[in-house]
C-alpha cells in the first residue's frame, strides 16, 4: 500500500521530510478494523509529532506515518469484532500509539470508530472526529456541562475558538445547551466563521482579554476553554473568570503557574483525547458512541462540517503544503485530503 511518512523528527523545511513509501498491508485481528482509507485531515498534532518523533526500527520499515484523522470504508475486521462489517463506511481519529491514517489501509480498534454520517463525504467526514472527540471531552465531561440542566445564566469563553476543535466546540455547545457563547477571533474572516457556527458574542483576541471583554460589555464569564496560546492568556483568563469558574485547556503550555487560581477556586481540567487509547482505559468505547451521537447530529442539520480547505489529492507534497498552513497559525477549520494517486 501507499503511505507518507519519514524516520526521523525534523522541521518542515528538511530535506528529510515526509515522502511516499510502499508498505505491506495490515492484517486485522481482535477488535480491529481494516479501513481502506478515503480522506483524511491534519491537525496540529500531526505537526507537534513530526517535530518530537521518529519511527521505530523494525515497524514500517522504520517510517513514522502520521494522522489521526480519517474516513473511509471497512475491508476486513477481526474475530473480535462485534460492532462493524465489511463494506461498512466509518470515521475515527484512532490512536497515537499506531501508525496513522496517512497510508491507503490503515487498523483501528473498534470501539474508537463511527459510522460515518449518511449526509456528508468523506472529505466532508474526515474533518471532524478528533476535533469532535476533543470538543465533546472538554465540554460535557471535562467542564461537565449538563445538557439537561439550565445553563442560561453561564458564560462560556472560548480562546481560538476558529481552529478546528472550536469550529465544532461552539457547535456543540450551541445545540446541545443554552450556555451564552463568546469566542474569539481577530480576522473578519474568523470572525464570520465563528458567528455562523454558533457564538453569541465575539471578541478579539489581539487584546488583552478582560479588555475585549470590558469593551464588549461582556461580564461574568464562568467558564474557559482555552483552545490555543494558553500560556499568552494565562493572566487575563485568571483576572477575568468569575469565582468558582472552571477553565479546560488542550494545547501544550511548556509551564503554567496555577497559583493565581487559588483565590478564586477555580477548576482547572486537561483535555486531551488520545487519553483513553494511551491508557486502554475501560471506557473507551465512548468515543464511538460520541461519534454516533454527533452523526446523528449532523444528519439531522444541527452539525456541519468543518472542513474549510480541500488541498486535493493524499500526496507528499500537500500533506506538507497542509503541515506549513498549520505551522503559520491562520488556518480556519480544517484542512482535508482526499484520495491516493496511482
Amino acid at each position: 500500500m501507499k503511505a507518507f511518512g519519514y524516520r526521523h523528527p525534523h522541521p518542515l523545511d528538511s530535506d528529510t521530510g515526509l515522502e511516499a513509501v510502499e508498505l505491506p498491508i495490515p492484517s486485522a485481528t481482535g477488535e480491529d478494523l481494516l479501513v481502506r482509507v478515503r480522506a483524511i485531515s491534519v491537525n496540529p498534532v500531526d505537526t507537534k509529532v513530526r517535530q518530537r518523533a521518529g519511527g521505530v526500527e523494525g515497524v514500517n520499515d522504520g517510517y513514522k506515518i502520521l494522522g489521526w484523522d480519517a474516513a473511509g470504508e471497512v475491508v476486513a475486521i477481526g474475530d473480535g469484532v462485534t460492532d462493524f462489517q465489511v463494506g461498512d463506511p466509518v470515521w475515527y481519529a484512532g490512536d497515537l500509539t499506531r501508525p496513522g491514517s496517512n497510508a491507503e489501509y490503515q487498523l483501528v480498534n473498534q470501539k474508537l470508530v463511527g459510522r460515518k454520517p449518511e449526509n456528508l463525504s468523506f472529505a466532508q467526514a474526515a474533518a471532524l472526529p478528533l476535533t469532535t472527540i476533543t470538543a465533546w471531552e472538554l465540554l460535557f465531561e471535562r467542564l461537565k456541562l449538563d445538557p439537561d440542566a439550565d445553563l442560561s445564566q453561564r458564560k462560556l469563553l472560548v480562546i481560538g475558538a476558529a481552529g478546528g476543535v472550536g469550529s465544532i466546540l461552539l457547535q456543540l455547545a450551541n445545540h446541545l445547551t443554552d450556555i451564552q457563547v463568546v469566542a474569539t477571533a481577530s480576522r473578519p474572516q474568523t470572525v464570520e466563521w465563528v458567528k455562523r457556527l454558533g457564538a453569541d458574542q465575539v471578541i478579539d483576541h489581539s487584546l488583552p482579554l478582560s479588555e475585549a471583554l470590558q469593551q464588549a460589555g461582556i461580564e461574568g464569564i464562568t467558564d474557559v476553554a482555552s483552545l490555543t496560546h494558553s500560556e499568552h492568556h494565562w493572566p487575563e483568563i485568571a483576572k477575568l473568570i468569575a469565582p468558582q469558574g472552571q477553565l479546560a485547556l488542550i494545547d501544550d503550555a511548556p509551564s503554567l503557574d496555577i497559583m493565581p487560581f487559588k483565590q478564586k477556586s477555580i477548576s482547572v481540567h486537561w483535555e486531551f483525547m488520545f487519553t483513553r487509547s494511551l491508557f486502554n482505559t475501560p471506557d473507551k468505547a465512548k468515543q464511538q458512541q460520541l461519534l454516533n451521537r454527533v452523526a446523528d447530529l449532523v444528519e439531522s442539520g444541527a452539525v456541519i462540517t468543518t472542513a474549510d480547505a480541500h488541498f486535493g489529492p493524499i500526496t507528499a507534497k500537500n500533506l506538507r503544503r497542509a503541515h506549513a498552513l498549520l505551522e503559520s497559525g491562520q488556518a480556519r477549520g480544517k484542512i482535508v485530503l482526499e484520495g491516493f494517486e496511482n
